[in-house]
């Protein structure tokens, strides 16, 4: 049952730790994924009127 909980905390550091590596490297090798929209959007609000 521990090797369990550890391979489970190892798995869990494992993919923090790819998420933050896709975070620092995604923007050079993905692009596209990680820019802002190039237009601009204006919606209409309408709000409560109690």
């Amino acid at each position: 049952m521990w090797r369990l909980i550890k391979f489970l905390i190892l798995l869990a550091i494992l993919a923090g730790v790819a998420l933050v590596a896709y975070a620092y490297v995604g923007p050079i090798f993905f692009p596209d994924d990680f820019a802002a929209p190039g237009t601009e959007r204006n919606l209409p609000v309408t709000l409560g009127e109690d």
